[in-house]
Parts: structure tokens; C-alpha cells; sequence
């Protein structure tokens, strides 16, 4: 069964850089066959997909937030990253690493797996 854990810091202030670490276990590689994606879902809001990276290590973005937005990984630690600059409050919400099929991710049923995901808050 594979299992997605995000982790980072929970609470920046504006102008910072948020960096978040997707780690995969339960058997799954990240080079496996799928996209591996980041999705945020801000208060009384739906998901957005902010960008993906697939089993080849080609990395898609969101356009709207591709000017901020930076995706890696490490295949040797089986983990995948997001980097997002210069935060504002706009940015808090809780951000999902997740598995699936589907480069963008608009509903809960477009992966497949799926993180806890992780609060994150931007305030001064």
C-alpha cells in the first residue's frame, strides 16, 4: 500500500520561500509510472493543482503559478519537493502531494493516492 507524507514548515511570512518534501514508501518508487503531483486547497475553496512531475523526471506547471513554483525529487530517497517563492497570504492552505494517472488534478478522484496533507499558513 503505498503512502504519501508531506512535511515542512506550517508557518511562513510573506515574502519567504516554502519548501514542502513529499516522501513515498509502501513499495512505491517515484520512478514508477504515474504523475507525482502537488494540489493546495486554500479555506472555502477546491483543489488546485499547482504542478506535477513524472516517472521520466519531466516537471509541468500550474501557468498561473509557474513563475514561483519549482518541482524536484530524489530518486534515491524516494522523495519529491516543492518549492514555492515569494508567499503572501493568498498561499495558506493545505497542500496534498499526491499519486495518480492524471497530469491535473481538479477533483479528489483524479489520483490516486494521496497525501494527509499539510496546513500552511502565511502571516506576518
Amino acid at each position: 500500500q503505498v503512502q504519501l507524507q508531506e512535511s515542512g514548515p506550517g508557518l511562513l511570512k510573506p515574502s519567504q520561500t516554502l519548501s514542502l518534501t513529499c516522501t513515498v514508501s509502501g513499495g512505491s518508487k517515484i520512478t514508477d509510472y504515474y504523475f507525482w503531483g502537488w494540489i493546495r486547497q486554500s479555506p472555502g475553496k477546491g483543489l488546485e493543482w499547482m504542478g506535477a512531475i513524472d516517472a521520466g523526471g519531466s516537471i509541468f506547471y500550474r501557468p498561473s503559478l509557474k513563475s514561483r513554483t519549482s518541482i524536484s525529487r530524489d530518486t534515491s530517497k524516494n522523495q519529491f519537493y516543492l518549492q514555492l517563492s515569494s508567499v503572501t497570504p493568498e498561499d495558506t492552505a493545505v497542500y496534498y502531494c499526491a499519486r495518480g494517472q492524471h497530469l491535473e488534478v481538479r477533483r479528489t478522484a483524479d489520483a490516486d493516492d494521496w497525501g494527509q496533507g499539510i496546513q500552511v499558513t502565511v502571516s506576518s
